[in-house]
């Protein structure tokens, strides 16, 4: 399967959730609280957040796959599912804005500053826009050796992204354990990978 191939194959899962949300929005909007529930921008919310870090965990999957199948072609993909992630990602912050905050500048100041789980989600956020940005193959020419030392940066998102999911949930913790647990396998991977060069 070519590189053209495999990103038409990628494309139809990482699309889904954004065409499940415009569908869920659709229905809302001719039956209010029929899909979305009582509050159904907090619902939005959390299904661009959830994406966010589902989408930056098979982004890090990518190479582990490769390597594990020995598909190497497979590494193709990659950036396009990173960009998903930010893709999503920005929906999340974009959702938060305009339907928890209401565009309002105070609040917003209010809840980056008052409240630690908003502020380094934001902070997962401002790393994945710099990942994005400078994921082009000019960015890479042009950073060199430091382009892969930024891009670890990714990691670090991942950890603020668990550690905003964990302050924010209030009960019911499987889920936020879940992708920890996905991100420790992920971590332990590579670790193992680079110890014995499999």
């Amino acid at each position: 399967m070519g590189p053209r191939a495999l990103k038409l194959v990628a494309l139809v899962p990482l699309v889904a959730p954004l065409l499940w949300a415009v569908v869920a929005i659709y229905q809302e909007l001719q039956a209010p609280g029929s899909v979305l529930g009582a509050d159904p921008g907090e619902a939005l919310v959390h299904h661009f957040g959830e994406w966010a870090l589902i989408t930056t965990l098979a982004a890090l999957s990518v190479s582990t796959l490769a390597r594990r199948a020995r598909f190497a072609r497979l590494v193709t993909i990659r950036r396009m599912v990173g960009l998903f992630a930010f893709a999503y990602a920005t929906l999340h912050l974009v959702a938060y804005v305009a339907l928890l905050a209401g565009f309002s500048a105070a609040q917003l100041v209010e809840d980056l500053t008052g409240r630690a789980y908003i502020t380094v989600g934001f902070a997962a956020w401002c790393i994945l826009l710099a990942l994005a940005v400078t994921s082009t193959n000019a960015w890479q020419r042009r950073l060199r050796r430091r382009w892969k030392l930024l891009h670890r940066g990714v990691y670090l998102a991942v950890g603020l992204a668990l550690l905003h999911l964990f302050w924010l949930t209030k009960s019911g913790y499987a889920e936020a354990v879940l992708f920890s647990g996905v991100f420790a396998i992920l971590l332990l991977e590579r670790w193992f990978a680079r110890q014995y060069r499999t």
